[in-house]
């Protein structure tokens, strides 16, 4: 796969609640930064952050709506939707991905931290 269908292939994985099969097309060192929360360095705990979260949601959704790649850089902007129970989390986020030879290197997300705690505080 090219780096814009390893991505792609990655948000699929993560849509379907396959963490594990998501993070297969990781390097080991993986950094996946949520640029408001903090850095996780490498597979082990970027896999233990988003599965904790993602396993915590019902349904999620996150339909890409742009998707850009330069040889190794792929950039997207997204809605990051998340189902909890009756209710709907969304998230509007820009990512930034660099593939390496086949496996993703690093994710860097950018979205508004105060707009998603509104929408958890909501959840009760």
């Amino acid at each position: 796969m090219n780096p814009d269908e390893t991505v792609t292939e990655f948000i699929r994985r993560i849509v379907a609640k396959d963490v594990e099969g998501a993070f297969e097309l990781c390097a080991d060192h993986v950094v996946y930064e949520n640029v408001p929360i903090t850095a996780y360095e490498g597979k082990a705990a970027a896999l233990e952050f988003l599965g904790g979260f993602v396993a915590g949601a019902d349904e999620l959704d996150w339909p890409v709506h742009r998707q850009a790649a330069t040889g190794s850089v792929v950039m997207n902007e997204r809605t990051d939707r998340f189902r909890f129970g009756e209710k709907w989390v969304e998230v509007k986020v820009v990512g930034v991905w660099e593939v390496e030879d086949g496996s993703i290197v690093l994710w860097r997300d950018y979205f508004d931290m105060a707009e998603m705690n509104a929408q958890l505080a909501t959840l009760g």
